[in-house]
């Protein structure tokens, strides 16, 4: 056979993956191919496959018999909105896209070239586990992708779209990632199987109730993104990928932004309720000060109290943290503090600036969250923001209570510039809760106590449940109108844009895991 045409029924082999009958097997359970789904993601006519004449070197229960072009991955580099990336796909169609040595070696490979030449990894998986056949071979090829997923954290972005099953031993390189995606009714994540719980535990779950997208979106928080379809993922990849630098050394993705005539926004005039203690909804203030239609929100079902995100700000790349009013009145607990620590680390890691709205009544009390250790958890938003030196800016809307008020990215733990609102309440606690422990003599020895705490209420939050005090010490840098804050955030993250701030020398901190 002449030389070309023996190419061309090899590329022509691999391209077909695990036949004709697999594939529409696949398109039947309503899910992609590896390689259509590489087709969506990347820009038309720049992908580059790396590897696709491997094979498997494998000859045990029947093995020999069995090696199909690729062995069950799809490798290689393009461009995504015209930046280079690289991009790993495995193919359900192939061994039940299952992992052993020459497939994880495709892996590596072209994980050690994202590394070296400074763009995102971008990981979609589907397989059913380490090929049992080749023992721990299959094993080493996980362990080997999980070392370098460790290295190659804080270094370039690491995004992993969960298409499929994702089991055992192979959920712990998503996990290790910056950001997960997972499609409903048709992926899942477990270390255990359904059968094994069952076995062990003796509970009955199905696939979908242990690991399904709905259940790591609301209840575990392990995945950022529950997607509605496989299309719906990959352009989720994409909206991701534009607010985030190729890797560490470069800065935060801008597009071109015109002034308006004006800044100012009136609607911020009218969000926050007279009464302090109803609740309202941070995404309609984040909505006015950013950029039109700019908010991406991560997590958005999971620690509601907390909102978190990535937006822009005159067409630059910001990272938001906010309470939320709207859902248990915006305390911090356990979740909300894990959630946004890992967010502030992952914006610093990669240069994106931290804009934070802060309204928080404090941390969550109760048996429950202690036990849970809030105390460990809700110090690793505190290290978070401590060790971050990206330009920093927060903004308190309504309430600062407590050591929450600390931990919300305050000026004593390096936040760069603090806005506070005219209706802010800055203070260790609520005024009522304050009163009945500062003036309890007074109010207990009064004729009428209750008249007389309403009193003492009214005096400490004249004192001390304002902005100005604050003011006055410096920890808050001004006091503005809410209509202001757009036109005064875009002002001082331009003159923050060339912040220079270091760590002392160490090989890492030790964060409270």
């Amino acid at each position: 056979m002449p030389k070309n045409k023996l190419l061309d029924k090899k590329l022509a082999e691999a391209r077909l993956g695990g036949g004709k009958d697999r594939i529409d097997a696949q398109h039947n359970k309503g899910k992609l191919t590896a390689r259509e789904r590489v087709h969506f993601l990347i820009d038309e006519g720049t992908f580059e496959e790396i590897g696709a004449l491997v094979t498997h070197r494998s000859s045990d229960f029947g093995l020999d018999k069995q090696k199909i072009l690729g062995d069950g991955v799809v490798t290689g580099y393009g461009n995504i909105n015209g930046r280079l990336v690289y991009v790993y796909a495995q193919d359900f169609t192939v061994f039940g896209g299952s992992l052993a040595e020459a497939h994880a070696e495709k892996i590596t490979r072209l994980m050690d070239l994202a590394m070296k030449n400074g763009a995102p990894v971008i990981g979609l998986n589907d397989s059913g586990g380490a090929r049992i056949q080749e023992g721990v071979v299959s094993l080493g090829g996980y362990a080997d992708i999980f070392y370098r997923n460790t290295l190659a954290s804080g270094v370039i972005p690491q995004l992993s779209a969960i298409m499929g099953p994702c089991a055992g031993g192979a959920v712990y390189s998503p996990a290790i990632t910056d950001f997960i995606l997972m499609v409903e009714n048709s992926s899942y994540m477990f270390v255990t199987g359904p059968n094994v719980v069952k076995t062990v535990t003796h509970e009955k779950v199905s696939a979908e109730e242990l690991g399904g997208a709905t259940a790591h979106a609301t209840k575990s928080g392990v995945t950022d993104f529950a997607t509605a379809n496989e299309l719906e993922c990959i352009n989720g990849i994409k909206k991701l990928l534009s607010y985030m630098p190729q890797n560490c050394e470069e800065e935060s993705p801008s597009i071109e932004y015109q002034h308006g005539e004006s800044e100012s926004r009136e609607a911020l005039e009218t969000i926050i309720p007279d009464n302090p203690n109803h609740p309202y909804d941070i995404r309609d203030i984040i909505g006015e000060v950013v950029d039109p239609d700019s908010f991406f929100e991560v997590k958005k079902d999971w620690a509601e109290n907390i909102v978190i995100g990535f937006s822009r700000l005159a067409g630059k790349s910001i990272g938001i943290v906010a309470n939320q009013p709207a859902n248990m009145a915006g305390v911090l607990d356990i979740n909300a503090a894990r959630k946004a620590a890992r967010f502030v680390r992952f914006c610093d890691c990669f240069n994106i600036p931290l804009l934070v709205f802060e309204d928080v009544p404090g941390f969550l009390p109760g048996t429950d969250q202690e036990w849970n250790a809030i105390i460990s958890n809700g110090a690793k938003l505190l290290y978070a923001f401590c060790e971050a030196t990206v330009p920093r800016v927060t903004v308190i809307t309504r309430k600062a209570y407590g050591g929450a008020y600390d931990v919300m990215n305050s000026k004593h733990i390096g936040a760069d510039m603090n806005f506070a609102w005219p209706g802010a309440e800055i203070a260790v606690m609520g005024a009522k809760g304050a009163a009945e422990i500062i003036f309890r003599k007074e109010i207990k020895a009064a004729k009428n106590p209750a008249k007389k705490l309403k009193e003492k209420e009214e005096e400490y939050k004249d004192k001390f449940a304002t902005p100005y005090l604050a003011a006055a010490r410096g920890y808050v840098d001004e006091v503005i109108k809410p209509k202001e804050t757009r036109k005064k955030l875009i002002s001082a993250f331009d003159m923050l844009k060339n912040k220079v701030d270091k760590l002392p020398r160490k090989k890492h901190g030790n964060i409270p895991l």
